[in-house]
């Protein structure tokens, strides 16, 4: 049993989206970990054995460099795939289109002359192969892979080529499209995997490696350092990327996960899925076959520093929440609009994406701790999550949009027949934004028509009076917070300055 120094270095390998690819933060680790030596080429086995010895603190890069390096390459891939495609046309059962050819032509040679050969226009074949490319890497001696979902999606083959230069046939285990992670099974001899390490530990600076096969160029290893954690990317439904300088460029897909590029090419900000985020999508795929995850049921958003204000709370780290979800487990727990998450299982929420991550990442049935504030004060709530399905996600399970909207808007009282045409229940009280001013931070900032004012700092709103009433009260310098529902979720809109 041996263990890697503390302080080494990181290696970006498996899993990428985007232009490139995904990636999976591996080696580094404080925790002892057993390595079998008896698969590893000899070359590879002293790389190891060198790491565990040694302590790379910076004073020798080169070194460390070099022997990870050495260490990673049996454990690296390269994926290629195979898909058969359809022209469109043929896909709907359509029968292929002549060419078209002038009158005249038809006239003069008729319609049986084989003009296509003519006019050098031959068939489109029934049916021709789109390749791909992308890296992966080897998590377990037993043939498991990680890579990215996209680079074997809709893939009618799959294979694996080793360091070796073995190319072998890979069986898809499972994928989850939500976080663009996929599991291969190849069946080989000889084969070294890769520890994951834990990339909770890994810190904005620390250097990196990121290995995979750009442009078809397979086991190239480039360096950089860690420039962000925590990033969304739109990439994929759950998103916590790990942001390198590490040169990153198609291929690396299933190594790096995505770039960030006008040409598609490295720019230097490159995305990487979290070890520790990979290991978990992994282990839910080989267990069940599929990733559960749990639910809350309430539309959450980032505090800002005039919202939290206006809540009389000392912090822009929290969650607001802006709805609940009836019949939902926030619901069931006691939780309420305006109640700010400070905790989830003990751990402090800063932001909405962090809370939506934390809860997606718990198991369905398992009970958890919230700590709120409330009304000036924190409590603790007991939550039961529920599995998060797609009729679920739908309703109530999105982050709203934070605003910080000017005025610009005119309102009309909500009658039983525009609540029927908006789809709000018969009783639904409030005023509903009818315009918008183009020219006002209320269009710029996301307020919109049809939106329905209910509140305006604490004043319930019923009718345009209640609502003129509120905003003479309200001091515009310092802003007002409105509480509107759009589309049956409810949040909260800051209004603050003039026009």
């Amino acid at each position: 049993m041996r263990a890697f120094p503390k302080g080494l270095l990181w290696v970006l390998t498996a899993v990428i989206g985007g232009a490139a690819g995904a990636g999976i933060v591996l080696l580094r680790s404080e925790s002892r970990v057993s390595w079998s030596y008896a698969a590893e080429g000899r070359e590879a086995q002293a790389a190891r054995a060198e790491l565990a010895r040694a302590d790379y603190r910076g004073d020798d890069l080169t070194t460390a460099f070099r022997t990870v390096a050495k260490a990673m390459r049996p454990s690296v891939v390269s994926v290629s795939t195979v898909k058969n495609v359809r022209p469109a046309r043929q896909e709907r059962g359509m029968p292929r289109e002549r060419p078209q050819v002038p009158e005249q032509f038809r006239e003069f040679f008729g319609d049986d002359f084989p003009l296509e050969r003519f006019f050098n226009m031959p068939d489109l074949p029934e049916r021709f192969n789109q390749q791909g490319m992308g890296s992966g890497v080897i998590v377990s001696s037993e043939g498991y892979i990680l890579t990215n979902n996209h680079v074997v999606r809709g893939a009618d083959e799959v294979n694996v080529t080793l360091s070796d230069r073995r190319t072998i046939a890979a069986k898809v285990v499972g994928t989850d499209p939500k976080t663009d992670l996929a599991v291969l099974k190849i069946e080989a001899d000889g084969l070294v995997a890769a520890p994951l390490g834990n990339s909770d530990e890994a810190e904005v600076g620390e250097w990196v490696l990121a290995v995979g096969s750009p442009f078809g160029l397979d086991q190239t290893v480039t360096a950089g350092i860690i420039s962000a954690k925590g990033r969304q990317m739109a990439i994929a439904d759950y998103e916590d990327f790990i942001q390198t300088d590490a040169a990153i460029n198609p291929g690396n897909s299933g190594i790096n996960t995505a770039i960030a590029s006008r040409t598609g090419g490295n720019a230097g900000v490159g995305f990487a899925i979290p070890s520790n985020m990979a290991s978990s999508i992994m282990d839910a795929i080989l267990k069940d076959g599929r990733v559960q995850r749990g639910r809350l049921g309430a539309l959450i958003q980032d505090l800002t520093e005039d919202l939290a204000k206006s809540f009389h709370y000392d912090s822009t780290k929290g969650v607001l929440i802006g709805d609940v979800v009836a019949d939902s487990p926030a619901a069931k727990s006691g939780l309420k609009s305006r109640d700010i998450v400070i905790e989830y299982n003990g751990k402090p929420m800063e932001n909405a994406n962090q809370l939506r991550m934390a809860v997606a990442s718990t198991p369905p049935g398992t009970s958890t701790e919230l700590t709120i504030f409330r009304d000036g004060q924190r409590q603790k709530l007991k939550v039961t999550t529920d599995e998060l399905t797609d009729e679920t996600a739908s309703v109530g399970a999105r982050v709203a949009e934070e605003s910080a909207a000017d005025f610009g808007i005119t309102v009309q009282t909500l009658t039983p027949e525009m609540a029927d045409q908006l789809g709000h229940k018969e009783d639904q009280q409030g005023v509903v934004i009818t315009s918008v001013d183009p020219t006002s931070l209320a269009a710029r900032t996301g307020l919109r028509q049809r939106d329905l004012i209910v509140d305006v700092d604490n004043n319930p709103v019923r009718n345009i009076r209640d609502f003129r009433e509120a905003m003479s009260k309200a001091d515009t310098a310092k802003g007002v917070r409105l509480e509107v529902i759009r589309d049956g979720s409810r949040r909260f809109v800051f209004l603050k300055g003039g026009r």
